[in-house]
């Protein structure tokens, strides 16, 4: 059963080592004999050692060469999955802000390295995600040295692969998608559920006017509509035995903040039957703007009519579509100033969209059905969040750093995602999607509440029930996305790092 406690560890820096594979500047006790380390520090392996130390886990074996920390969720033969958060490979103002954008690469080697002990030498670790669907998985993958882990892994006898599990990558100029490519997917295949009554979206009055990553908004709602609520989520998502989140810590436009349970956007395999927003403003039932005005009425009808445009004539629909967006920057505003398309605090859509895939991954069998809605009947779900240098403001794709010099670990995404929300200076109860992961219909993601959420750390101004750290001084003071601003910060945000 998944607990409320869960461990952070600092870093002296926001700095990750440069070389791949990223082995170990230590030779800890429990390291592999014949595996190499590195003269480079690496403070990331360490903090994520540290984690697990401060967890308790196995402690009667720590310090010798048989602690096996993540043995009791691990065990040998087994599939494990880790997914990461591979959004994007590049920041579109800094060269170097992808660091700050995905995972590091050495936050997956270290968390791959404590499962491959758990596996005794018989079992499989893969390494997926379904990045953006304009992303470049295989320029990301260059980045992070995943090839180089890839084979330090392989001269070990482990086994370790890496899945883009997209079916479809886009090309896309001036933020309209001129080209789609088809791709292999998922290995594994995927499958199809549909939460019906047991989703977020159950008692939600948008159906037939939700909006997704994709022109098509028809097949979009279809997906949602007469009581059903399907997505397509990649099939080894959910034949894996473990799944590993090792998601960044960062601020997002749509949901407050990504950690855990946003990252899950990642193991679908359509993301048009994912709902972004609800079109409208909250005067009508929708989200798309804060408010209705003559503005926003003639752009979301005139961006209508051209994305239908687009999928119907994709040679001319396109190029217009490119002229009219270039030209309606100026006259409806940019987006780092202007608040469109859900983007802001009073989303009320796409947080029911992601708890409703972290129930799927909890609890959905291979064959499209579900198991017994009870937390002790869920799938082992362990996250490590990359917070050794995290983003904030216009996050998830144009943040800027967060020097946030952290590693945390806990058995479930809702209370490290409550705790993350405190780290960062915000309000739990301001952010949707962590609040009512504490409440969800139909599969209970967690047990107890968000205050009741106990941090054990390295840094005592971080240490403790979470109730009691909710207004308390020392928080990272992290900055939301403009569209959060002035909706989500903590009553005491200052930062004591």
């Amino acid at each position: 059963m998944p607990s409320l406690d869960l461990a952070v560890a600092r870093t002296s820096a926001a700095a990750y080592p440069s070389a791949a594979p990223y082995d170990p500047a230590t030779r800890y006790p429990e390291y592999p004999a014949a595996a190499e380390v590195s003269s480079e520090s690496n403070e990331v392996y360490a903090a994520v050692r540290e984690t697990l130390r401060l967890a308790e886990l196995d402690p009667e074996h720590f310090g010798t060469p048989e602690w096996n920390p993540l043995g009791r969720w691990v065990k040998p033969g087994q599939t494990v999955m880790l997914k990461p958060n591979l959004v994007k490979e590049a920041h579109p103002r800094d060269p170097e802000g992808w660091r700050y954008v995905i995972t590091h690469g050495s936050i997956i080697r270290a968390v791959a390295d404590y499962v491959a002990i758990a596996l005794r030498g018989s079992g499989k670790i893969v390494v997926a995600d379904a990045p953006q669907t304009d992303s470049r998985f295989k320029k990301m993958a260059e980045l992070l040295g995943l090839h180089e882990i890839a084979a330090a892994f392989a001269a070990r006898g482990v086994t370790f692969e890496i899945v883009d599990l997209r079916k479809e990558e886009w090309d896309n100029v001036d933020e309209v998608i001129v080209a789609r490519h088809q791709l292999p997917g998922d290995p594994e295949g995927y499958i199809a559920y549909d939460l019906a009554d047991r989703s977020e979206f159950a008692k939600h009055h948008g159906g037939g006017r939700y909006y997704g990553a994709d022109y098509d908004d028809d097949t979009l709602n279809s997906h949602h509509t007469g009581g059903k609520h399907e997505y397509l989520l990649s099939r080894s998502s959910i034949t894996c035995d473990v799944f590993i989140n090792l998601p960044k810590l960062k601020t997002h436009k749509k949901a407050g903040i990504t950690v855990n349970l946003k990252n899950l956007v990642g193991v679908n395999g359509d993301k048009n039957w994912l709902p972004h927003h609800t079109v409208g403003t909250p005067r009508d039932g929708g989200d798309q703007f804060p408010n209705q005005s003559w503005k926003t009425r003639l752009e979301h009808r005139g961006a209508q009519t051209l994305r239908k445009l687009a999928l119907a004539m994709p040679g001319v629909g396109t190029w217009l579509l490119k002229r009219a967006r270039k030209a309606g920057k100026k006259v409806f505003g940019d987006g780092d100033q202007t608040i469109r398309s859900g983007n802001w605090h009073g989303n009320d859509t796409t947080w029911r969209m992601v708890l409703d895939l972290n129930k799927l991954v909890l609890y959905g069998n291979p064959n499209g059905t579900m198991r017994e809605p009870k937390i002790e009947a869920q799938k082992p779900y362990l996250c490590f969040v990359d917070g050794i240098l995290g983003g904030q403001g216009n996050g998830p794709m144009d943040p800027d750093p967060l020097e946030s010099r952290c590693v945390l670990f806990g058995d479930n995404p809702a209370a490290v995602d409550a705790a993350c929300a405190v780290l960062m200076g915000f309000e739990v109860e301001k952010i949707p999607i962590v609040r009512q992961a504490f409440a969800a219909v139909g599969f209970p993601l967690t047990a107890g509440t968000w205050q009741e959420v106990n941090v054990r750390c390295d840094h005592m101004p971080w240490q403790g029930k979470l109730g009691d750290l909710q207004h308390q001084r020392g928080m990272l003071a992290a900055r939301p996305h403009h569209g959060w601003r002035g909706g989500v910060e903590s009553l005491v945000n200052n930062s004591s790092l």
